[in-house]
């Protein structure tokens, strides 16, 4: 994988147009907490589900498989009784992590300054199983 920066020049594949589809890949309120928690490594099901309390489980199963069709995520199946499925990161999915983790950074530092100093704001609390460390 080849990943390039930009100085901000627009060329066929830079621009508004791929920023649009890199955000479509992990928007939404559970990709991006999903790719975080498997940045520490791969993860069953359940532990995933525990790391996220709020989400269902049937919306835990459409937001892994959307990330697996997307190439973000990879599941393995072992054969095994009871069946064991993990979830990973793929190459394509470790090629985020420096972002999501500067995502997070970023929003720990806008909480503790920007909303303080808007107290009318509305106040976003942090989802269940994420702390200030990676995760692991």
């Amino acid at each position: 994988m080849s990943v390039q920066r930009g100085s901000g020049a627009s060329g066929p594949n830079v621009g508004p147009g791929s920023l649009q589809s890199t955000l479509d890949l992990i928007g939404g309120k559970w990709k991006g907490v999903l790719l975080y928690h498997l940045i520490g490594g791969a993860k069953r099901f359940n532990e995933i589900r525990r790391l996220c309390p709020g989400i269902s489980q049937r919306m835990l199963t459409l937001q892994l498989r959307d990330l697996e069709r997307s190439g973000l995520v990879h599941r393995e199946v072992y054969l095994q009784v009871p069946r064991k499925v993990e979830y990973s990161l793929t190459e394509w999915g470790r090629g985020l992590e420096t972002a999501i983790l500067n995502i997070k950074s970023w929003g720990e530092a806008y909480s503790e300054e920007f909303c303080k100093e808007h107290p009318q704001l509305p106040e976003y609390p942090a989802p269940a199983g994420t702390d200030t460390n990676i995760p692991g």
